[in-house]
């Protein structure tokens, strides 16, 4: 077993605390696509009322989403991405892409991403600097000073 001393400290992870289960990147997914009342997150998500409940209020304490009342009697909400919740919308774009890739189903993607020129969406990361684009043969990690978790 790894010495709890040698675990990386890691955007990944710390990324992967606030959004990195299924029901918060699928409710994000849906408030993107504008469905933003609890009844059609959970609708479009699939997700069981109580998990969906508790994903939503994490995502809100973590300034993902806001809430606000749209009906009173019952008390009804509807969720709103903050800027810090719309910066995720790049990477839920990249994993749609690699799921219609690597994932497809019979009959094609069932939603299509069109960019404002008017083109269907193939996003791809590329180098700010020089413009190229970003893969596994054109990155190479180099040492940086350890942040080792303690």
């Amino acid at each position: 077993m790894a010495d709890q001393t040698d675990v990386r400290e890691c955007p990944i992870a710390r990324t992967l605390q606030v959004v990195g289960e299924k029901w918060s990147l699928l409710a994000i997914r849906e408030i993107i696509l504008g469905n933003r009342r609890f009844e059609e997150i959970r609708r479009y998500t699939g997700a069981p009322r109580d998990i969906l409940t508790a994903r939503l209020r994490k995502l809100e304490a973590d300034g993902i989403v806001t809430r606000s009342e749209y009906q009173q009697r019952p008390s009804r909400f509807e969720y709103q991405l903050t800027e810090l919740g719309w910066s995720l919308s790049p990477v839920l774009t990249v994993l749609r892409s690699w799921g219609d890739t690597h994932l497809p189903v019979p009959g094609g993607p069932s939603l299509v991403i069109e960019h404002d020129c008017g083109a269907e969406l193939t996003p791809e990361v590329i180098c700010a600097e020089c413009g190229r684009p970003v893969g596994p043969k054109s990155t190479h990690p180099r040492s940086a000073p350890a942040q080792l978790a303690g």
